[in-house]
């Protein structure tokens, strides 16, 4: 960004991302924002998710980190907006317009974007229309993914040698978080999932090219419920998701996702009920939508209408099965896997944010 003395100031500086460790190149385009208008608007993305090694910190842990990372002075003059993946790049442009024009209180403020073009992951630089963007350039070489896995490797051994060689890449402040966060019982279930993580991905090592795995899960309405599982085995031990699993070589999507269905769950109906039960099938196919890596996933929504729900029992991979309310869905986000909450937004809106996908009629 260039400016000149007719030129007016912006009243807002806007950063976006995770965040997940505070680097010091985060903390250099926070400066920069800081630098270039009174009052800066923090997006912290990938927030209201449960827990996992590529999103290890809630969105308020992550606020307070970076407070704490910068001057006294400059404290009061940051706010945060908490932001959740939607996986659909027109909502998660709305939600950060409105939120950070919130804060604004004033449709006519000048807001400036400053974040670097630094390869496709940026492309949402140019989704705000109205805003200036100011390009820093690239601000330091210290990539987040570093970072983590240095710090989860550490889980079980000595940690503070670990941390030692963070100390050039983070701010003193992040180390003492880090350093007391790793207390907490949520550094290492983490870190085994992160291990779990490792070596699924190690034994894809020496495939000639990277691998893209086909999955299908089953939605299932009945008398105003949805069937979920809490997954038993990692990635995702414990949390909630949709009955599903990976495609066999000689089934249909279909196919795969009746016997997954009955697996998980022991949910098995007539085949006549079933097709008529299938509402829509929709693919997910963001690239960031598993910690598994590049997952696509077909899933059948399946209403049973207003009938008895079914007996279900959990099996396989499933450690527990439960029928939510849909309307209380949205008070569990943070408890499922992967992007199955965003799946069940999906057919469901329990955001509200309007897609241009699927609606079921009967909210």
């Amino acid at each position: 960004m260039t400016t000149n003395a007719t030129t007016p100031a912006p009243d807002i500086a806007v950063c976006i991302g995770r965040f997940q460790i505070l680097h010091n190149g985060h903390l250099a385009m926070l400066r920069r924002a800081l630098s270039l208008a009174p009052r800066c608007v923090v997006v912290l993305g990938s927030a209201f998710q449960a827990r996992t090694p590529r999103n290890p910190f809630t969105w308020e842990e992550r606020a307070a980190t970076i407070r704490l990372a910068l001057p006294e002075a400059d404290r009061d003059r940051i706010d945060f907006v908490p932001t959740r993946d939607y996986y659909d790049q027109a909502a998660w442009t709305r939600a950060v317009r409105q939120g950070v024009e919130a804060l604004a209180g004033d449709p006519r403020a000048r807001i400036v974007l400053v974040g670097h073009r630094k390869d496709a992951t940026s492309a949402y630089l140019e989704d705000f229309p109205g805003w200036t963007l100011d390009d820093p350039g690239l601000l330091g070489d210290v990539h987040g993914t570093g970072l983590r896995d240095a710090y989860f490797a550490a889980a079980g051994h000595a940690l503070e040698p670990a941390l030692a060689t963070l100390v050039a890449q983070v701010p003193p402040a992040t180390l003492g978080f880090l350093r007391s966060w790793a207390e907490l019982p949520a550094y290492a279930d983490v870190a085994a999932e992160w291990r779990t993580l490792r070596e699924e991905k190690a034994r894809w090592a020496g495939a000639p090219y990277a691998p893209v795995f086909v999955t299908v899960d089953a939605v299932i309405r009945c008398a105003g419920k949805v069937l979920l599982i809490r997954r038993g085995r990692a990635p995702g031990r414990g949390l909630l998701a949709v009955p599903g699993g990976f495609l066999e070589p000689r089934e249909t999507v279909y196919q795969s996702a009746l016997r997954e269905l009955a697996e998980e769950t022991g949910l098995r109906l007539l085949p006549e009920d079933t097709a008529a039960a299938l509402r829509a099938v929709h693919v997910f196919d963001h690239p960031d939508r598993s910690q598994r890596g590049r997952v696509i996933t077909h899933a059948h929504y399946f209403d049973l209408g207003d009938r008895r729900l079914p007996e279900v029992a959990p099996d396989d991979d499933a450690a527990a099965t439960v029928w939510m309310p849909v309307g209380d869905i949205a008070a569990h986000e943070a408890e499922f896997h992967d992007d199955h909450f965003h799946m069940l937004d999906f057919f469901f809106g329990l955001t509200g944010e309007k897609s241009e996908g699927f609606r079921h009629s009967a909210q």
